[in-house]
């Protein structure tokens, strides 16, 4: 049983799919760990730790990939990653699915079990490899301390012989694991924060961290959170009050925050370009749904723009990236925990239950076909 883990384009990601760690842990699996050389250095990670782990080191991503049985990645497979796999490879990354079908059929037609490690479901079981969540908490930790970097002040009240230096309001707008994450960090740097959501439930964990919730709470407020535990999409007159109740709001913060996605959808549009209008000079936004099409109106990917009254809109690309050495030691981990579930311990083989609720709700492809049934192309 081979197991491969190439390297990642170094324009797009700094994390790697594996640790010294989960080398040890895989090899103890019965597997055979090859690592390309270089993958691991973007997180502090040398070759000789992989080889200190039980790992060969490959020259190249084809000499990585040949003739493996199970492909670990970050992200995707472009085109060219694919070649060189063998039918049956089982690939397991971060896919990104929505709106890149050209991509999943370039998968079936590779011949490759993809499986895409976001789709994992939310049950007990599944906690320890929900990648969604280990990355998104480094994400709101981060872009709290993007935040403080960008607004060029201290964030807790001081009090010191020369005057007392006031503490910082920090809003977080959606109040997910990111989002708790941010509240938490804003919070132990003494800052004064507020947090909204849709979700009712959202409220008590808002406030169990000391922050203040900011909502209009009526009816459907009440009705807003889907069993899967996102956020529904609102009714355009419930968004038209909410918009109003967070303008008044925003104008009096130091930094917002904005991490609301609903899964398989553009970012909703959260801070208008009249709401930054009414925000302080050298206030700060950090739009951590950039990637999505973005939280706020005047947010860019990958730039931090400066507005016309001298607000900062930060809009890094991958934020769990930042943390790379963090973020890579989670997520490897999530694989892991993935990944064991597929192999037979005693007898030391690929073993892939395909009835099993965790291998249904992530496998896109499949004997060269898509399978998932929320992707199947459309007649």
């Amino acid at each position: 049983m081979r197991i491969a883990v190439p390297a990642e384009n170094p324009s797009l990601e700094t994390r790697v799919a594996a640790t010294p760690d989960t080398v040890k842990r895989f090899t103890a699996l019965g597997a055979n760990v090859v690592v390309q050389s270089g993958a691991g250095l973007s997180s502090g990670i040398l070759d000789a730790d992989y080889e200190a782990a039980g790992a060969s080191i490959a020259p190249d991503r084809a000499a990585t990939v040949a003739d493996a049985d199970i492909v670990l990645k970050v992200r995707r497979p472009d085109g060219e990653e694919l070649g060189g796999l063998k039918a049956g490879a089982l690939f397991v990354a971060t896919m990104d699915p929505y709106g890149h079908e050209d991509a999943l059929k370039a998968m079936a037609d590779a011949g490759v079990c993809a499986f895409a490690m976001e789709l994992m479901p939310r049950i007990t079981r599944a906690q320890v490899m929900d990648v969604l969540s280990s990355q998104a908490n480094l994400a709101g930790y981060r872009a709290v301390i993007d935040g403080a970097g960008e607004y060029g002040r201290a964030l807790p009240m001081m009090m010191t012989p020369a005057g007392t230096v006031p503490a910082a309001k920090i809003f977080i707008m959606g109040v997910g694991v990111a989002g708790l994450q941010a509240i938490a960090t804003a919070r132990r740097l003494g800052a004064i924060v507020t947090a909204t959501d849709v979700r009712p439930a959202t409220k008590e964990q808002v406030e169990s961290l000391g922050a203040k919730f900011v909502a209009v709470e009526d009816d459907e407020f009440k009705q807003a959170e889907t069993a899967g535990g996102y956020a529904k999409e609102m009714s355009a007159a419930y968004r038209a009050k909410q918009a109003e109740l967070v303008a008044s709001h925003i104008a009096k913060q130091d930094i917002v925050i904005t991490t609301a996605l609903i899964p398989g959808r553009p970012a909703p549009k959260l801070i208008t370009a009249a709401m930054v209008q009414s925000m302080k000079p050298g206030s700060v936004i950090v739009d951590l749904a950039v990637e999505r099409g973005g939280n706020c109106e005047l947010a860019k990917a990958g730039e931090t723009v400066v507005s016309d009254n001298g607000v900062k809109i930060v809009g890094h690309l991958n934020v769990p990236g930042r943390l790379a050495a963090t973020a890579s030691s989670l997520y490897a981990k999530n694989l892991y925990a993935f990944v064991e579930t597929l192999i037979d311990k005693k007898e030391k083989t690929l073993a892939v239950n395909w009835d099993d609720e965790l291998v249904k709700a992530t496998l896109l492809t499949k004997d060269g076909a898509i399978v998932h049934p929320n992707f199947q192309p459309k007649a």
